[in-house]
């Protein structure tokens, strides 16, 4: 797998390269593009010389999630709504209830993104590609990164990124100029290389409590500790908490433990009897 960084481009240029690196001596047997939309992706075509190509979309009555694709190919390119950031009703003058840019929640989209890049994926032919031209967003100050979220099928063969450097988001003043804006969209290449059996690649997000792992160290346990009670507690008001974690049991020496770390690291301090979190 490589990782290739790109300036902006228009979109045709994009596709017509993505197919010029991967076929530099035969045009693909056949070309099918998902999320056609306004049909950049024919125009490229017809400049190849590809006459046998498909552009699948709900603006001429294709629905991604319901209806097959027609054809298997051994080239998909494909550019899916980023969620709901851009509303495709309205370019289309038109309400589908299985557009992927209508308002759901972000797991419901997701959800839907992953069934049709499955159907995509199955739809290839021994050896054949599946290019997906996806971006990361961000909506009521949380980042979502749909190239995470989302399942990958197939075996990555490249990871290309397509630096933007004019995007919707930079018509709009932002009242906390602290993060850093988004400048790049990914082009994932997934490769069908087998026939029977497929790889599907998942990442997981779980939540999980401190107080329930081993693999922590005491000082970060009592740096916690003292975060949950207001930064000031007592050696017994450390003790009280971490006894109950994982970490203290089958360890009859805990309170001796605490006061052992207190003492040796630079990050507390004493006051009286009271400790504190020292971080200057």
């Amino acid at each position: 797998m490589e990782i290739l960084v790109i300036e902006e481009i228009a979109l045709g240029y994009v596709i017509k390269d993505l197919i010029s690196h991967f076929y530099p001596n035969s045009k693909p047997k056949k070309f099918v593009e998902v999320f056609s939309g306004g049909g950049t992706g024919k125009d490229v075509a017809i400049e190849l010389g590809i006459t046998n190509s498909i552009h699948l979309d709900l603006i001429n009555g294709w629905d991604a999630l319901t209806d097959e694709i027609p054809t298997g190919a051994d080239f998909v390119f494909s550019h899916p709504p980023y969620w709901d950031i851009i509303k495709y009703q309205y370019q289309r003058n038109s309400y589908h209830q299985n557009d992927l840019s209508n308002k759901m929640s972000y797991e419901e989209f997701i959800n839907k993104l992953n069934m049709v890049n499955e159907k995509i994926y199955h739809s290839l032919i021994l050896g054949g590609r599946h290019v997906t031209l996806i971006g990361d967003i961000r909506k009521n100050g949380k980042y979502y990164s749909i190239l995470k979220d989302m399942k990958w099928f197939g075996d990555l063969e490249s990871h290309i990124i397509k630096i933007q450097h004019n995007c919707l988001s930079d018509n709009k003043i932002y009242s906390n100029h602290s993060f850093i804006p988004i400048k790049h969209e990914h082009i994932l290449v997934f490769r069908k290389d087998k026939i029977w059996v497929f790889s599907i690649k998942v990442t997981e997000s779980k939540k999980d409590n401190i107080m329930n792992i081993t693999n922590i160290t005491w000082r970060d346990l009592i740096q916690a500790t003292l975060e949950f009670l207001n930064n000031k507690a007592t050696v017994d008001d450390i003790y009280e908490i971490l006894r109950k974690s994982k970490k203290a049991k089958n360890n009859h020496h805990v309170r001796e433990k605490i006061r052992q770390i207190l003492n040796k690291s630079t990050n507390f301090y004493k006051e009286k009897e009271y400790w504190y979190l020292k971080l200057c």
